[in-house]
């Protein structure tokens, strides 16, 4: 519980996530590795809060708030699958889309949004390795969609 608690302590709640809109499951794990799949920053069944694309219809503060939302769904998939935050060992990769206008290239100052998070509640253990791309588009029109995967305390 010391990993939520922090999280609470940054002013953060886990979001109630709902049911994979498509045929997938939102984790599988193998061996000590926990895959979490993508998900847009759709937070508690609510419409998104921004967008669109990012260097148009979409600012970076923006979209920065829409990956750290992402990183709160991750965190509550993680909770379901592992049933405790505090057995995550250690973040090791995010892998993160953004939906970007012709020309932006700060793709990751947006994906900082989550890598940011997950820093703060694990220290070191929460540095990961990362790609940012830019696409021009996402589902449901979404400015940020990321992945994750951690490593499972023996």
């Amino acid at each position: 519980m010391e990993i939520e608690k922090k999280l609470n302590d940054l002013g953060y709640q886990l979001p109630v996530v709902g049911p994979p809109a498509g045929t997938y499951i939102s984790s599988v794990q193998v061996d000590n590795l926990l895959f979490v799949g993508g998900n847009i920053g759709r937070l508690n069944g609510e419409p998104l809060k921004y967008k669109g694309q990012v260097g148009d219809a979409v600012t970076i503060e923006q979209a920065y708030e829409m990956a750290r939302n992402v990183a709160l769904n991750h965190l509550s998939k993680i909770k379901t699958a592992l049933g405790d935050l505090d057995r995550v060992e250690r973040i090791v990769q995010v892998t993160g889309y953004v939906s970007v206008s012709p020309g932006f290239f700060d793709m990751p100052k947006v994906i900082n949004g989550e890598s940011d998070l997950l820093v703060q509640l694990w220290g070191e253990k929460g540095e990961h390795t990362r790609i940012a791309l830019g696409i021009s588009a996402l589902s449901s029109n979404a400015s940020v969609e990321n992945e994750i995967i951690v490593q499972v305390k023996s």
